[in-house]
């Protein structure tokens, strides 16, 4: 450890990427900071896992932000953020207060915003409610024709793929009569992953009895009703299920996008201020996914560290996309490579279940109580 006083650093936000930045400065910086947790929130919830609560199968499983940052070895201070003031650095808090900085490290998330009215956007607060009330009224027959939207502007729509093929599953064991479609402007579903993903999804999603419709933009006139362009065809549903579409936080005092997204450079370094990084939800790198927040709060840690005088090569970040696509039944992992996609049964070095950091899933579910804490 340096015998010059460590660097402070503040940590913004109590989600993935605040998590994993805490817990990666404490692996590589060698002592030389000490990190606060600025989050308003009392507790830490792996919100993937959501999807399947509505199925009564499961639930987004919840840990102690104090116990978390505890084991991080930051102080957790609930507040916040209403600005920033890089020149003075220090930030100020909704409630009024002034903490300062040597380095601040921004993950305070997207803000959601719903794309239609007249639909259940799932992953906004209630929504877990809302969607289990869904598959009753399924199960009970008084809802048969249902409609998945991917909206336009969403950039991770596996939670919807998710929903469509449980609620597909859902109906065939209650032996529910059931007319599901998966309407996308993807030119293929999980398009970013390759061919081959694609390939495999919808040949699942057919084969569960889910029409997928690709390429096509929709709007929601009206209740039940949606319209697909180009074409201009109309389907006339029950129910129609879609997904947030986030926006940027806009934070006073640090530059944005159109979008109200943060800038950052490839060491998730802010631009145009000195010593304040960014990561996840918050940034303007265009895909929203946990796994990539958590590669880049590693970015932005070691860049701190090695600013702190640890011996550490700071390295560009290297996005390196994967993903869980979860339900009842099964785990599919889909990987995106060099020549295309992949899709396997197979983990591989992916982290225990849908805890997208490699050093938060040693602290939180299963990773947890492998690593006997």
């Amino acid at each position: 450890m340096s015998d010059s006083a460590p660097v402070n650093v503040l940590i913004v936000g109590g989600g993935t990427a605040a998590l994993e930045a805490a817990f990666r400065l404490q692996h590589v910086a060698e002592g030389r900071v000490g990190a606060t947790i600025l989050a308003p929130d009392d507790h830490f919830a792996t919100r993937a896992m959501a999807v399947l609560s509505p199925f009564a199968v499961g639930r987004a499983p919840e840990e102690s932000l104090a116990r978390l940052a505890s084991e991080a070895g930051a102080r957790l201070r609930r507040g916040r953020l209403a600005s920033v003031d890089p020149a003075g650095r220090q930030v100020l808090t909704t409630a009024g207060d002034t903490i300062g900085y040597d380095a601040l490290l921004i993950a305070v998330g997207g803000v959601q915003r719903v794309p239609f009215g007249h639909a259940l956007a799932f992953g906004g607060p209630g929504t877990e409610e809302r969607m289990h009330g869904l598959v009753q009224d399924l199960e009970d027959g008084y809802v048969r024709r249902i409609a998945f939207v991917v909206p336009p502007g969403a950039s991770w729509t596996v939670p919807l793929y998710e929903l469509a093929l449980m609620t597909a599953e859902r109906a065939y064991d209650m032996c529910a009569s059931a007319e599901l479609t998966l309407l996308t402007p993807e030119d293929a579903p999980v398009a970013l992953f390759g061919e081959e993903a694609s390939a495999a999804l919808v040949a699942r999603l057919q084969a569960d009895g889910v029409a997928v419709r690709t390429g096509v933009t929709v709007t929601v006139p009206r209740f039940g009703v949606v319209t697909m362009q180009p074409a201009g065809e109309r389907l006339s549903v029950d129910r129609i299920v879609t997904l947030p579409v986030l926006d940027g936080p806009a934070i006073p005092g640090l530059p944005r996008d159109a979008r109200g997204f943060v800038p950052v450079d490839q060491h998730c370094r802010v631009r145009g201020v000195s010593d304040v990084y960014a990561a996840g939800d918050a940034t303007h790198f265009p895909i929203k996914q946990g796994g990539l927040a958590c590669q880049q709060a590693d970015t932005a840690a070691d860049a701190i560290a090695a600013r702190a005088g640890t011996a550490i090569e700071s390295k560009p970040y290297a996005p390196r996309l994967q993903g869980v696509l979860l339900t009842e039944r099964t785990e599919t992992f889909l990987r995106r490579v060099t020549a295309g996609g992949s899709v396997s049964d197979d983990a591989a070095d992916w982290p225990p279940r849908k805890i997208a950091g490699h050093e938060l899933a040693l602290h939180v579910g299963a990773g947890r109580t492998a690593a006997g804490a």
